[in-house]
């Protein structure tokens, strides 16, 4: 009878990072922005854009009629920056992992931030009179390198202040066991 020698099982893989993709969700579990984020930047833009091209369709009639063109480009502007926008917003997603936040932001050129929950120093909850109107805020996670930090705008408020409330425990947690 000839016995082989036999191997030892070979070890099971050390858990390694998790590898995030700037597209599809690979198992992790994003979360979207709120849609009422393109609400306050349509609001925004049209602000600022609509009244120049009033002005500038002013200035035409009373001054120089080919000013016209440049009012007609003003509301093309407009009507792109009305799609875009939209477009934008559904390209924000975050995502909580077992050892760090994801930022996903961006359709053409996408940006993937992630912030160590070890290093999160502070994170900070703002919201606008506008934003507060229709129930939003924004959450930074400030780090000691401005190029870990992330920020997540357009939260709904209570998902804000409960995130906040977690990264600023887990930050902590992850400080204290370093």
């Amino acid at each position: 009878m000839d016995e082989q020698p036999t191997t030892p099982p070979s070890p099971a893989p050390a858990p390694g990072p998790m590898v995030l993709r700037l597209r599809g969700d690979d198992g992790v579990p994003w979360h979207p922005v709120s849609p009422a984020l393109a609400t306050v930047r349509r609001v925004s833009a049209t602000a600022v854009l609509v009244p120049l091209a009033v002005a500038t369709a002013f200035m035409a009639v009373v001054l120089w009629s080919w000013l016209a063109i440049g009012s007609a480009v003003l509301l093309l502007l407009w009507i792109w920056l009305m799609w875009l926008i939209g477009v934008q917003v559904r390209a924000i997603s975050w995502a909580e992992l077992p050892e760090e936040l994801a930022i996903r932001k961006g359709r053409i050129w996408r940006r993937l931030i992630t912030v160590p929950y070890g290093r999160i120093q502070y994170v900070d909850l703002t919201s606008g009179p506008y934003k507060r109107r229709l129930g939003l805020a924004d959450i930074a996670v400030n780090t000691a390198s401005p190029t870990s930090s992330g920020d997540i705008p357009g939260l709904p408020a209570d998902v804000a202040e409960e995130l906040r409330v977690r990264l600023a425990a887990r930050g902590e947690a992850q400080r204290a066991g370093l």
